[in-house]
Parts: C-alpha cells; sequence; structure tokens
C-alpha cells in the first residue's frame, strides 16, 4: 500500500454541514499533541496547530513533517476526523 503523506486541515464542520462539538475541540486535540517547555509552560506542536477558517469554523493544521516524527500520531489524527465524519482539507505539498 502507497501512501501519500501530505498536510491537511480538519475543519470543524460535519460532511453533512453541522458545526462540530464541542466548541473548543480543536484546543483539545493539539493540547493531547504538546508538551511542556523549559519554561514549565505548554506548547503546541509545531506539527499540529489550531487555527479557524475565514468563516470562523474552529481548524486543526497538520504538517505532513510529522510522520516523520510520529506516524501513530499522523494517522490518530486522520482517524479522528473520519470517526467524526469531519471535513479534511488535503493540502498537498504545501507548506503550513
Amino acid at each position: 500500500m502507497n501512501q501519500k503523506i501530505e498536510n491537511f486541515v480538519i475543519v470543524g464542520v460535519t460532511r453533512e454541514g453541522k458545526t462540530f462539538r464541542p466548541s473548543d475541540w480543536a484546543d483539545r486535540l493539539c493540547g493531547i499533541m504538546s508538551a511542556f517547555g523549559a519554561d514549565h509552560r505548554m506548547m503546541y506542536s509545531p506539527y499540529v496547530r489550531p487555527g479557524c477558517t475565514l468563516t470562523g469554523n474552529k481548524t486543526v493544521l497538520v504538517d505532513a513533517r510529522l510522520y516523520d516524527v510520529e506516524p501513530l500520531a499522523y494517522k490518530f489524527l486522520i482517524n479522528f476526523a473520519n470517526d467524526n465524519d469531519l471535513q479534511i482539507d488535503w493540502m498537498g505539498d504545501a507548506p503550513l
């Protein structure tokens, strides 16, 4: 099986067009991929970060380089989106 590894964005809207709840889902999802720095503050991963669309929908931006560091985390994020019927925008080779 050849799997193309790409940057992608999980959009907090289901394929049926409903807003995903809870409203802080993107922060929670990015929080499980975060770490505490030397200053004892939580820092989001450089590969997974929250965002939002121009229309205000919450998003999670996933950098394809995450696959090189932790392929299971990359697959977890894809599975999260699929399991919750969320829209995924594939970005190809475009940097985030």
